[in-house]
């Protein structure tokens, strides 16, 4: 699932091709693209059309476009949702969801998703500390790379959490943008294993933590994000490159970049987490 920088490249692209932009015309071709707008297809295509859209934001992982209505687009991409700007009269994605034409008869914006586990809603606002975010989004923590984001007030939040310390970082109410990838990648630079307690780091070391993962999806946003197939692309249709730089993430058997032991690979969450067995050993007790 794409993370803050993904997000983020996604979300530039479409600030620059279709914010100011009047919406003409509104296709949903497959319903499960709006499943999560309730009233259904034809009610999402009448909240779009005749308005336009005025920003594209994001908080963390949660991407949005705003409409002069004073709603808000709300685009889960899910596994493998694409945002795409293409010109009118291009050929249909074989996976082609939704459609969305403007009065400019500029390029189309299309959401496109093979595994059709992501997908788009019209949702309200809610003010929330003076940001007006969609209402499902209202819960989420600001990210590291928000201008108001708290790293005092994100280290006390890490160590309150009665948990593994990945755990924490994945909660998105405790800090938001932060999935499995950069999550492997900061623990790496940290030199913490994903199972030490959250709430047993000195304020220091979180601080550290969350330093860490900032700089690596830092990093990962002038990469490009991380593409591992072509599923993740820009609304150009254009793969990221940071998955030429991951130093633990899908490096299983691999030399430590460090310290040149083989990368582990644990089982985590239905998932798999990789670290370093010397530059990151197991907590007191550790079993899997």
């Amino acid at each position: 699932m794409p993370e803050l920088p993904e997000v983020e490249v996604v979300r530039r692209g479409l600030r620059d091709h279709v914010v100011g932009r009047h919406i003409a015309e509104v296709d949903v071709f497959h319903p499960r693209a709006i499943r999560r707008h309730v009233p259904g297809a034809v009610d999402f295509a009448a909240r779009l059309v005749g308005h336009s859209f005025t920003e594209a934001r994001r908080r963390g992982k949660y991407l949005w476009v705003d409409l002069s209505s004073g709603e808000a687009v709300l685009a889960h991409l899910g596994m493998s949702g694409q945002m795409l700007v293409q010109p009118v009269g291009a050929p249909d994605e074989k996976h082609l969801r939704v459609r969305v034409s403007f009065a400019d008869d500029g390029p189309e914006l299309r959401f496109v998703d093979q595994r059709t586990f992501g997908g788009l809603s019209v949702e309200g606002v809610t003010e929330v500390d003076g940001v007006s975010l969609p209402t499902p989004v209202a819960h989420i923590a600001r990210d590291p790379m928000d201008p108001d984001f708290d790293p005092v007030a994100a280290v006390a939040a890490l160590r309150r959490r009665r948990t593994e310390v990945k755990r924490a970082l994945l909660d998105q109410t405790v800090v938001s943008g932060i999935g499995n990838i950069y999550a492997d990648e900061a623990l790496w630079l940290a030199r913490l294993h994903w199972a030490r307690p959250a709430d047993g780091l000195s304020r220091a070391k979180a601080a550290e933590l969350l330093t860490a993962a900032t700089d690596v999806m830092d990093q990962a946003l002038r990469a490009g994000g991380t593409s591992f197939d072509a599923l993740y692309v820009n609304v150009n249709g254009q793969s990221g490159y940071f998955d030429r730089s991951l130093n633990a993430y899908g490096q299983e058997g691999e030399p430590c970049p460090r310290c040149g032991r083989p990368i582990r690979r644990e089982p985590f969450m239905n998932r798999s987490s990789f670290s370093c067995p010397r530059c990151q050993p197991h907590p007191p007790g550790f079993q899997l």
